[in-house]
């Protein structure tokens, strides 16, 4: 960073103060309409997923479970993380101090690993409701679910912790003036972190939808021959087919991030299109709402209702939506 004076300084009081890149009045503030617009249709959104799942008892299954967790989650990065960034690449100073420095980007990354963990969870309640029909309803019960989730958290914290215990400790260490912050995670625990949050993961919820697919195509085949042979019903299989573009889309935006890993540069936010990569993985939280709006007619019918106050009714809970 080279230095100047006056009102292009971060800090205009401080020698040591990073030089601000100023960007002309009009452009500013029609970035901060579309951040806010984002970051509230983001909120919105996903408040509603929430507020669905909640309050209609009909929801309260397993696989919901899932995707109300996923909503809370998305939720966090249009209330905080959104903002943050958002204020972060604008005013291009990091104003909010060495403490929010160390803990902005360890709660980014826990909520990045944790809804992968939940794209996981949810090929694996695929799997067991269309490969194993007869055992899914005694296997994944909804205290099960709930734990698992509680516990993909807590280890999303813990993974976090220990690739960002450098920045968490030190968060200034890499800094060259002051109004910058800069996150590095080296190329090593990068090839770690490429193993455990994309190669890994990806596995496994690319065999189990390949198993899900395979069980669509011999299901038919069998209908076909023997009509009357059990199936798994047409519900489950519209599910599947809507969570698997959610964990599609969530991968399309999610991958990228690992580029610099697999070029074998180190992570670094001063990577000259870090912010692209993190804004396309930013903005697939206010994706999910928009595909359960096309594919799943309960969030519509629940949208309606919340939309209209009818929820504020007396016994509007148990409203048939399915």
């Amino acid at each position: 960073h080279s230095f100047t004076t006056g009102s292009s300084l971060c800090f205009p009081n401080l020698n040591s103060s990073c030089r601000r890149l100023l960007l002309p009045s009009f452009k500013t503030a029609l970035l901060y309409v579309l951040l806010a617009f984002v970051s509230l249709l983001t909120v919105t959104l996903n408040l509603l997923v929430i507020i669905s799942i909640s309050h209609f008892r009909k929801l309260h299954t397993p696989t919901n479970a899932l995707l109300l967790s996923l909503a809370g989650s998305d939720l966090v990065v249009g209330l905080l993380v959104m903002p943050i960034e958002g204020v972060r690449y604008l005013e291009t100073c990091w104003l909010l101090g060495r403490l929010m420095c160390a803990l902005t980007p360890f709660l980014y990354y826990c909520l990045l690993s944790g809804s992968l963990g939940h794209m996981v969870l949810i090929s694996v309640d695929r799997y067991l409701a269309i490969c194993q029909p007869l055992l899914y309803p005694s296997r994944v019960t909804l205290s099960r679910v709930v734990f698992l989730i509680c516990l993909c958290w807590g280890c999303s914290a813990l993974y976090n912790a220990c690739i960002l215990m450098g920045h968490l400790q030190q968060p200034h260490r890499v800094h060259t003036c002051h109004g910058e912050c800069v996150l590095v995670i080296s190329h090593t625990s990068g090839t770690v972190d490429l193993f455990f949050s994309l190669v890994g993961p990806c596995s496994v919820m690319l065999v189990l939808y390949a198993r899900v697919f395979v069980a669509a195509v011999s299901q038919v085949s069998r209908l076909q021959t023997v009509p009357s042979v059990p199936t798994v019903k047409r519900s489950e299989w519209k599910a599947a087919r809507t969570l698997g573009i959610v964990i599609a889309v969530f991968l399309m935006c999610f991958c990228p991030y690992f580029y610099p890993s697999l070029t074998g540069q180190d992570t670094t936010t001063k990577l000259s299109y870090y912010a692209v990569l993190s804004w396309v993985m930013l903005l697939n939280s206010c994706m999910n709402p928009l595909i359960y709006a096309l594919f799943y007619p309960w969030f519509r019918k629940t949208t309606r209702l919340i939309v209209t106050l009818k929820i504020l009714q007396l016994g509007s809970s148990e409203t048939k939506i399915l």
